[in-house]
């Protein structure tokens, strides 16, 4: 099993304890142990070989038997136990936003629900409204839930996908007579979930024979071919890889069918027909004339196009706006600031000095910490003798590490009723300040609205973080005047966040241009509970890149300097 399939195990697990009622801590320690995997790197066999797994934070010799039993038999005895004791419906209503351990228990044995077309039947007759805790509103956000966990199956989080990706990529080009293996499909365009993985390979032999060598591959269960270039693998730990065959010579032409959405290769067959050029399947004909492809530059200059990024391959109205010229998009190295980190003074697992170390070395010229204010307790929200401790430990690595600066920030709740959790002269203390809506989700749209624009009236706001509140396979996004509040903020010189946490993707490239249009300034943040959540970035900017932002409306590209100047509204 690969390191996403044991992350998903030992989630699992750890529900599976707490539905049982065990002990919270041994929960904990489950929990612990699939983020500490989740955020390491290579092959995890090889870290169970070399001792390194076991060094890992939370990593105890139980968890670490049932790691190498999975990575190495696909099995856990655990689990496989745990999973016979616990009614599976108890752990499928855990998916549902609102619908806790003690929720889901009350609904299986006060209304014998077994099933999810069961608990929809009991939100629609009014059984679960009548359960105490509960009442209609209740019973509206399960069928919402409900809704949205129906419309999310069947897709990956784009960083587990990406990750998936690069494992069979990588198992893929060793094979003989392949010169090249190039990731494509949702996870090239940095889609915000992805439904299928994709794989072309460059070959100098013919397709077939490099589809009859895959069902040797190490890890690989299944081989289930599709046509006489194309194959679909299931690994041992689950993933499902689409794999596409080409010739040097239509390399171009494979990789642009293979990469862009159907609405994207629509637009370029029009495209191209309007031209007297044919574009059939993967490969480019003028009259009887073949036209050789050997990179996707040369596909789209045979159509008269500059290349297309392929984050802009969505069939978005792209080819007809860029017959005009691409525009300049923003690149990781214009992101001078990594903002949006959490630390161990809340609910990260680094220290300050250790977030800067990594900021440091990743090169950014200053980084943002942002832990959570006093109404988040569940996450450790700080108080002020907190706040004082951190500005203190702030200082002292900014004196000590020259190279980076380390600003004092905070992600401070958005209360019910509009205000910022810590008062002005709390606020005015800090170098900037994210506001999030962390709790309330269930306001109607006015309400929502309200809440929202009273936040943006603070004159110590900086940023608005994750401002939809949506989390994918979790909860849906709140309801609110997008165009109202984007243009508040816009006034107000509030930026709106593209909050990068792959769990979030908020906002997204949908809803972006209509707060650039709005006049309001963009910022990236990582979101990152830990130092590995310095990759979060790279979707962010993905998001960025998709709604045709360049680095002039992004925050973070600007020096520490102008960041601060922003903050102050100067």
């Amino acid at each position: 099993m690969d390191r996403t399939g044991v992350v998903r195990v030992l989630d699992q697990i750890a529900s599976l304890l707490e539905l049982k009622g065990e002990n919270p801590f041994r929960v904990r320690a489950f929990r612990t142990a699939a983020r500490t995997i989740a955020s390491g790197t290579g092959d995890l066999a090889a870290a169970l070989d070399d001792g390194s797994l076991a060094a890992g934070r939370g990593i105890g010799p139980a968890i670490l038997q049932i790691v190498t039993d999975l990575v190495r038999t696909d099995r856990s005895r655990v689990f496989e136990e745990l999973r016979d004791q616990v009614p599976p419906v108890l752990l499928e209503m855990l998916a549902i936003s609102g619908l806790g351990v003690a929720k889901a228990r009350l609904i299986h044995e006060q209304l014998g629900v077994d099933t999810l077309t069961e608990l929809e039947d009991a939100a629609r007759d009014g059984r679960l409204a009548r359960l105490p805790g509960f009442g209609s509103r209740s019973a509206e956000n399960v069928l919402r839930g409900l809704s949205y966990l129906r419309r999310q199956s069947g897709t990956l989080l784009v960083h587990h996908a990406a990750r998936e990706a690069e494992e069979a990529r990588a198992a893929l080009s060793r094979l003989k007579g392949v010169s090249r293996a190039i990731v494509a499909g949702d996870v090239r365009r940095g889609t915000e979930v992805v439904r299928d993985i994709v794989v072309v390979l460059v070959a100098d032999e013919a397709p077939a024979h490099v589809l009859e060598r895959l069902a040797a591959l190490p890890g690989v269960d299944e081989l289930a071919g599709q046509d006489e270039r194309r194959a679909t693998l299931r690994f041992a730990g689950g993933s499902l890889v689409q794999v596409v065959v080409t010739p040097p010579v239509n390399a171009g032409a494979v990789l642009v069918e293979a990469t862009g959405s159907a609405a994207h290769l629509a637009e370029l067959q029009a495209h191209a027909a309007a031209k007297g050029i044919t574009l059939r399947g993967a490969a480019v004909w003028r009259g009887s004339e073949f036209v050789a492809t050997p990179d996707e530059r040369a596909l789209y200059a045979a159509l008269g196009l500059p290349e297309i990024p392929p984050e802009l391959r969505e069939g978005a109205g792209e080819v007809a706006r860029l017959e005009k010229g691409l525009p300049r998009l923003l690149e990781t190295a214009d992101i001078q600031g990594f903002l949006h980190c959490h630390t161990t003074y809340s609910d990260g697992t680094n220290s300050v000095a250790e977030v800067a170390a990594a900021c440091q070395s990743a090169g950014y010229a200053y980084v943002c910490i942002t832990d959570h204010s006093r109404s988040s307790a569940y996450a450790g929200g700080l108080r002020l003798e907190d706040l004082e401790r951190q500005w203190a430990e702030v200082d002292q690595v900014n004196a000590a590490m020259p190279g980076i600066r380390v600003l004092k920030g905070i992600e401070v709740d958005i209360l019910e009723d509009g205000t910022l959790d810590y008062g002005d002269e709390v606020l005015s203390r800090f170098d900037f300040v994210i506001a999030s809506v962390h709790a309330r989700f269930a306001q109607g749209e006015r309400e929502m609205t309200a809440r929202l624009l009273g936040a943006l009236d603070n004159p110590r706001m900086t940023i608005m973080g994750h401002p939809t509140g949506r989390m994918f396979q979790q909860r849906e996004p709140f309801l609110f005047d997008h165009e109202a509040v984007f243009r508040r903020a816009g006034e107000r010189g509030v930026a709106i966040e593209i909050n990068a946490d792959p769990h979030r993707i908020d906002l997204d490239w949908h809803l972006l241009p209509k707060a650039r249009d709005a006049g309001a300034m963009i910022s990236i943040g990582a979101d990152a509970h830990n130092t590995s959540g310095l990759e979060h970035m790279t979707w962010g900017i993905a998001q960025a890149r998709k709604a045709w932002l360049g680095p002039e409306q992004i925050l973070n590209t600007r020096s520490t300097d102008e960041f601060l100047a922003f903050a102050r509204h100067a």
